[in-house]
């Protein structure tokens, strides 16, 4: 999964399969901003899933 930009912000998602978590990380331009967390079944974290929750973060931010 690669990252995803919006607004220009970057959306970087990392997950972990065995713990069945992940984080999305949120930069402006290079800065770091904050983490958004996630839990998810299966190999791996739907990519709707993802998408769903960056366009949630833009929302309530007005991105």
């Amino acid at each position: 999964m690669g990252a995803i930009e919006r607004s220009g912000y970057r959306f970087v998602p990392e997950f972990s399969v065995i713990q069945q978590n992940g984080a999305i990380h949120v930069y402006n331009k290079n800065k770091f901003i904050e983490e958004i967390h996630f839990d998810f079944t299966g190999k791996y974290p739907e990519m709707d899933q993802i998408e769903e929750l960056v366009d949630e973060y833009c929302e309530q931010h007005n991105l």
